[in-house]
């Protein structure tokens, strides 16, 4: 037979357990829509935040763009080099008299150096233009110029020389008889004549921006734009 829950202590121990409240339908409304604003009220005030202040000071960056103090440094570029020879043939004659009587004759050859180089020590803040984001700039850059020619004697001799018998014979009274400064001044004529007419000016252009383009991008600037000046009129 079932057993009938008319015990006093069961039924006061089933009356004493506490009771599920029930939470009306409003406040659980309430807090969803507190649980929604929070976060919402969270980023309106982050996207106000990051707002511009107008008033705020700009902060300007106007130091020396990177590659004009690489180029300080470098003070002057020798962009390109050459040699050249070149052939004296120089005849002092006496009027009236035979070669063979009074006269000289000299076969010179002689070999030389000349460079062609880019003179960065006058360069000042408006030779580089740089783009506002870092990645290209614009170089004004003097025109090369051909140094001093070098004529190497090692590799620079006479080739013939004929005299005449009055030239000979003074020669044996003569210290040196056989001065040839004036044959060197020549061939210097000469070869700074054909090292102006050669492609070094060219070349020294083409390896002047090559180096600079490396140099840029080493130091994070993807194009170099190199503008050279005319060269001087002579």
């Amino acid at each position: 037979m079932p057993t009938l829950l008319t015990d006093r202590p069961v039924v006061e121990a089933l009356a004493s357990r506490p009771r599920r409240r029930r939470v009306p339908l409003r406040l659980i409304a309430v807090g969803v829509g507190v649980a929604v604003a929070v976060p919402l009220v969270s980023g309106v005030g982050d996207w106000v935040r990051s707002w511009a202040d107008p008033t705020e000071p700009k902060v300007i960056d106007r130091s020396p763009a990177p590659l004009l103090l690489a180029l300080e440094d470098l003070s002057e570029y020798h962009a390109a080099a050459a040699t050249f020879r070149v052939d004296v043939d120089r005849e002092i004659d006496t009027p009236w008299l035979p070669s063979a009587i009074s006269g000289e004759r000299v076969t010179f050859q002689a070999t030389g150096t000349a460079d062609a180089s880019v003179d960065f020590d006058a360069l000042d803040a408006g030779a580089v233009t740089l783009s506002p984001d870092g990645t290209s700039a614009t170089i004004a850059l003097p025109a090369p110029e051909i140094s001093d020619v070098r004529i190497d004697p090692t590799q620079s001799r006479v080739v013939d020389r004929d005299r005449g018998l009055v030239e000979r014979v003074g020669a044996v009274f003569v210290e040196n008889p056989t001065d040839d400064s004036a044959l060197y001044a020549l061939a210097e004529d000469k070869l700074t004549t054909a090292a102006a007419e050669s492609d070094l000016l060219e070349r020294a252009e083409t390896n002047t921006r090559g180096m600079l383009t490396t140099l840029g991008r080493s130091l994070g600037v993807d194009e170099v734009t190199v503008e050279f000046e005319d060269a001087p009129t002579p």
